[in-house]
């Protein structure tokens, strides 16, 4: 329950951060979300029944590859590239808003994170409504995956894209992910050992 009330909070602080241009604030929330989505992924998979173990097995690897990745992305950005003065070459490579190595792995982490919510979706148990809803909203957001891999690999991102472009894409995520964190919160407080 306590990790689905974190990443709720930490998505909305990233939307927020997205929408004021705060990038420090978006690296920090973004660490956050990864924090707090691992034990959530967790929670699935200790819930699920005996039948879905495995996916919940496989939900909960997927999820703390995610984090290893997106975690050493962001904290790269609010140390090395905040901190220290970048050659033109290091720049283009670490600095995220230069859509380049760290970012094309950051779109990785969350390539990697949609798989574990669809996993984890299957190791949801519908025992209401609500948890059918969480079921199908979780598997539904696997379909990620797709765009987060195969994008950077196309080269569709570019530093001189239009900045209101990745904006508008990541608030409607947060607006997908919020009510998966809601659900989320309200399927743990209804789960007993």
């Amino acid at each position: 329950m306590y990790s689905s009330a974190v990443n709720l909070i930490a998505v909305s602080c990233f939307a927020l951060s997205m929408l004021f241009g705060f990038d420090n604030g978006s690296y920090f929330s973004s660490m956050l979300i990864a924090f707090s989505f691992v034990p959530m992924t967790c929670g699935y998979a200790h819930f699920s029944a005996k039948k879905d173990k495995l996916a919940g097995n496989t939900a909960v690897a997927f999820a703390a590859v995610y984090a290893a990745i997106v975690l050493l992305v962001y904290f790269a950005q609010l140390t090395t590239v905040r901190l220290d003065d970048l050659t033109k070459q290091a720049d283009a490579l670490l600095d995220f808003q230069q859509c380049g190595l760290l970012f094309h792995y950051d779109l990785l982490g969350y390539a990697v994170m949609s798989l574990a919510a669809f996993f984890a979706g299957l190791a949801v148990n519908q025992r209401t409504k609500a948890d059918k809803y969480l079921k199908y909203l979780l598997m539904i957001h696997g379909i990620f995956f797709i765009s987060c891999l195969t994008f950077p690999v196309l080269g569709l991102f570019k530093a001189d894209s239009p900045a209101w472009i990745g904006v508008a894409v990541l608030e409607f995520w947060c607006f997908y992910f919020g009510p998966i964190d809601i659900l989320s919160y309200l399927y743990f407080s209804d789960c007993q050992e």
